[in-house]
């Protein structure tokens, strides 16, 4: 004979089931009956579960909901939208109800408010708990959000993930109708992404952020339907409603990292979905003034259990995949996000971005390992054929490993350039300027460290572009070029690396300028006479700015520097390109990887090191007489009709060397930008990938070294940071 089932088991199962009917009600549509099947299902195990020793309030609830699905099933066999609201109701409800009861406290009858309860048989409530916590709450001017990060931390983590995907695409999608206002399949994207945003938040009771969203999404159906009209006005109304949603998350995010956690949380929302509803009336919505109210208290946090349910919408996160369009060929298009979803999405599955970086250094380790036992010259030593097949498998093997597991971190560079199209069109508005931003190589895949770290470089350059680079409207027109200036992100495999590319067609850099506010500041001294290219160079100094004023854009000093050593810190460096007249490209070079780079490996005395292949432009045996010695420079070589600064790696490190002259070694011409030098080095001993090991912080101040390298006879071989020795 079976045990009794506890209460707490009970409770334990419906909301386990409770936790399903939300997925399925995300699906639900007015109209079809996608999901009726199985909630009718789910709905039948709930009254299994509470069919006795059970409050007569949810009991009750329970018949409720029944007597709506008979209806159904006995009627068209479609939700209809009394039926959809009927339901979006009773789920919160119920969860809230079982909370209650598990925590012995009263259960309010369910009562079905608004429209949906016409006919809809609901049942008056016997107590009245929603005004009873609407009298315990301070009054404000904003509703607010109480997080319960106890249980739905993980769950907000999720949300999180996909709020911002939807956020990124809701943008994208109104700077795309900003040029092409009656795009049907970008209104019905944008549509989408607030319906699965509004889902997300009322599945994890965030009220005001549900509230929002839902007024957004009626805005933008009434669009589908063309009962309004694409403007300036309501773009600019959906993007603010966008920010605040964004300010939302942000804050979530805030409190699951620790910070203010169980404070509410408040943004101002009363204002935006007001002029939302204004705009759907067909009004003209204009913000409210700005006002210094009295401040209030912040609203109580809501007692478990006694949760408003009247005004939640319960719908499960369902992301809605929206590719970009594709390129077509070599033409650049205006940045724009795909306007029609895909037909079928591809398994994915998310993971913990530690668990990722985790198996890729495993899988390091295992290429270490493979090759010391190859080259161990125990195993070199034996001559079994079969023993010899077995190793190269094993190598070929560890090789196919490595690069599958670095392939899962490559990720297609599109998230961080399409996040620019916002920056640009917020800047072109503040600087009255007109700009379009054309991207170009949205899916040249590079590590997914170095996308999350070249956000702010990527910034600091665009903005540069539009303020500094861009003339206004009448200059442009004064110097016969559109009113419309062009910036061009671009991206593409370079020498086994990404190149980068932000070309604007503006004024160009002013060399003289730029040298005169340089020897202002103390930068250089007043006899120098750098050239055309070394000027440029000046603007990646700390503190240097041509701005004439200080404004929110420009003119602090800080930027362009930061950009440098950013790109630097990613192994990277920038390169800039200017005609006078015609514009300015600036150009970042990063490796695909920060894990694993292609070296070459030297020799000098007993040691070994290793040269990025990035970096290295030639090597050659100099002969007798290509080397001469140049007061004040120290010793040049001459390559293709170029003096070469020549650095004796040996002695410069303090190391030995058995190259006495320079016809004795190999010189290995390495690059930086626009500087070159030929280093002096004993063998080139071959080309190798291998996995970049820190050196600790013990060599933190160093600027000679990159890292280090264990190699497969089991030594250190240690990494030239090319920038410092050039």
């Amino acid at each position: 004979m079976s045990a009794p089932v506890t209460k707490e088991q009970k409770i334990s199962q419906g909301k386990e089931v409770l936790q399903k009917v939300g997925v399925e009600m995300a699906m639900i549509i007015e109209g079809e009956d996608t999901g009726l099947l199985p909630l009718n299902s789910y709905l039948m195990d709930l009254e299994d579960f509470f069919r006795s020793d059970t409050p007569s309030e949810i009991t009750s609830g329970l018949a409720q909901a029944r007597g709506w699905m008979d209806l159904i099933l006995d009627g068209t066999g479609k939700f209809t939208a009394q039926s959809i609201h009927q339901f979006h109701q009773w789920h919160p409800w119920l969860n809230a109800a079982l909370s209650s009861w598990e925590k012995n406290q009263a259960i309010g009858s369910f009562f079905l408010s608004g429209a949906g309860s016409k006919g809809g048989g609901a049942v008056a409530p016997s107590s009245a708990p929603a005004a009873a916590v609407a009298k315990s709450i301070p009054s404000s001017n904003e509703p607010s959000i109480q997080l319960n990060l106890a249980e739905d931390a993980e769950l907000l983590r999720e949300f999180l993930t996909e709020s911002s995907e939807l956020l990124q695409q809701i943008e994208q999608g109104l700077i795309v109708l900003e040029s092409n206002p009656a795009d049907a399949g970008t209104i019905n994207a944008i549509f989408r992404a607030f319906h699965t945003f509004k889902g997300g938040a009322g599945f994890l009771h965030l009220g005001s952020m549900q509230n929002l969203a839902h007024d957004l999404e009626t805005l933008l159906d009434a669009v589908r339907k063309s009962e309004l009209t694409i403007n300036s006005e309501i773009i600019d109304l959906i993007l603010a409603g966008a920010d605040a949603l964004k300010h939302f998350t942000q804050e979530i995010g805030a409190q699951i990292q620790g910070h203010n956690a169980g404070q509410p949380i408040v943004v101002p929302t009363t204002d935006l979905i007001r002029r939302v509803k204004a705009t759907m009336r067909g009004e003209k919505a204009a913000p409210a003034a700005a006002s210094s109210p009295t401040p209030l208290p912040p609203p109580a946090p809501k007692e478990p259990g006694k949760t408003n349910v009247t005004s939640v919408v319960v719908e499960e996160m369902v992301m809605q995949v929206v590719p970009p369009e594709k390129e077509g060929g070599a033409t650049p298009q205006p940045a724009a996000p795909a306007a029609a979803p895909m037909e079928a999405a591809g398994g994915i599955v998310k993971l913990d971005t530690w668990k990722l970086d985790n198996l890729v250094d495993l899988v390091g380790e295992l290429v270490i390992a493979q090759s010391m036992v190859v080259q161990n010259p125990d195993v070199q030593g034996l001559t079994s054929r079969k023993l010899a097949r077995s190793l190269r498998q094993l190598s070929r093997t560890t090789a196919e490993l490595q690069r599958n597991a670095m392939s899962l971190r490559m990720i297609p560079i599109r998230g961080a350039f399409q996040k620019m199209s916002r920056l640009v069109r917020d800047l072109a508005a503040k600087q009255q300027k007109q700009v379009q931003l054309l991207l170009e190589g949205e899916d040249t895949e590079l590590d997914r460290n170095i996308v999350e770290k070249l956000g702010d470089p990527l910034v600091h350059m665009i903005r540069n572009s539009v303020d500094h680079g861009l003339e206004n409207v009448s200059d442009r027109r004064a110097a016969g070029k559109p009113i419309t200036g062009t910036i061009r992100l671009s991206a593409s495999h370079q020498r086994g690396g990404i190149c980068i590319r932000i070309q604007d067609d503006g004024r160009g850099l002013n060399a003289e300028r730029i040298l005169a506010k340089a020897k202002e500041k103390g930068l250089v001294r007043q006899e120098q006479r750098p050239t055309e290219a070394e000027i440029y160079e000046m603007i990646f100094l700390p503190g240097f700015s041509t701005a004439e004023k200080v404004t929110d854009l420009s003119g602090r000093g800080v930027g362009m520097d930061v950009v440098r050593r950013n790109i630097e810190n990613l192994r990277g460096k920038v390169e800039i390109h200017s005609v006078p007249g015609q514009g300015t490209t600036f150009t970042i070079i990063l490796p695909l990887t920060l894990a694993i780079i292609d070296g070459l490996m030297v020799g000098v005395g007993d040691d070994r090191y290793i040269i990025p292949t990035l970096s290295v432009r030639e090597s050659f045996r100099a002969r007798p007489g290509m080397v001469t010695t140049i007061q004040e420079r120290g010793e040049v070589v001459s390559v293709r009709g170029k003096q070469t600064p020549v650095l004796r790696v040996g002695p410069y490190l303090g190391r030995p060397m058995r190259a006495v002259k320079p016809e004795d070694g190999i010189m290995v011409v390495v690059e930086s930008g626009d500087a070159c030098r030929a280093l002096l080095v004993d063998e080139l001993i071959g080309k190798q990938e291998v996995v970049i090991k820190s050196l600790g912080q013990t060599f933190k101040n160093q600027h000679l070294l990159a890292g280090a390298a264990v190699l497969g006879d089991g030594s250190v071989g240690l990494i030239f940071d090319v920038d410092s020795l050039v």
